[in-house]
């Protein structure tokens, strides 16, 4: 005879759209899911606290049970989300990864999108926002984000449209020695380390890499290297 109940379970299982999850926090892992448990036709079907984790989970899973989408934090032991995405991808292009994060820095929205995320929200999102960003990547094949990263990705899409002669006109802002200072940054190189290359007091490099920022409008050695990349301001060799 025919088990009817057995389809049912069948046909219900597969109406489920399957989530992961990668985070390391246990209290977020908890909230997360409980907050899954608010939508029937989410199922959390893969929970990792770090990239490796999520990685070798992945590595030993089935294609046709791969979660379709993947909520991803950034800053975790071991390898971080970015990295994670990046390596993920590389594996399979099946899979959707979302960056789940506290973190607004430009250069984080950038690197992630590189990498391969299609989303990115912010962890005090609502539950229903969860679910809206889902619903948006699976039904419509849209980029997800909250609205404090969207406004900041505008301008990361934007910052590229300036005029050339516009660049020229910033970069002009700083001296010969500002510049050689910008190299020696975007080479990896801290305060001290320059000092001895300028052969100068590191106090006077500090004093110049605080006008760069000033002149530049960023905070961060992040930032300014990322800016002179995107501008092509400097050699990356």
């Amino acid at each position: 005879m025919l088990n009817t109940k057995s389809l049912k379970t069948v046909d219900s299982e597969a109406k489920h759209i399957r989530i992961g999850l990668v985070e390391d926090n246990r209290v977020n892992q908890q909230n997360f899911a409980q907050n899954l448990k608010l939508f029937p036709d989410l199922k959390l079907t893969i929970l990792a606290s770090s990239g490796e984790e999520y990685l070798d989970k992945i590595s030993a899973m089935p294609s046709n049970l791969f979660p379709e989408v993947v909520f991803m934090d950034i800053q975790m032991p071991g390898m971080n989300g970015i990295d994670t995405i990046r390596l993920a991808k590389a594996h399979s292009n099946l899979i959707n990864y979302i960056v789940l994060t506290v973190f607004e820095d430009e250069d984080y929205i950038f690197e992630a999108i590189k990498a391969g995320a299609v989303g990115y929200l912010l962890k005090h999102a609502s539950y229903l926002s969860v679910h809206d960003a889902i619903t948006e990547v699976l039904e419509y094949g849209g980029a997800p984000m909250s609205p404090a990263i969207a406004r900041k990705a505008l301008r990361m899409l934007t910052r590229p449209m300036v005029a050339a002669n516009e660049e020229d006109k910033i970069l002009r802002l700083l001296t010969d020695r500002e510049r050689e200072v910008l190299q020696n940054l975007v080479n990896g190189y801290d305060a001290k380390r320059i000092a001895e290359i300028l052969d100068v007091n590191p106090l006077t490099i500090r004093k110049h890499i605080a006008n760069i920022y000033t002149k530049l409008h960023v905070n961060s050695k992040a930032q300014v290297i990322s800016l002179a990349y995107q501008n092509k301001w400097v050699d990356k060799s």
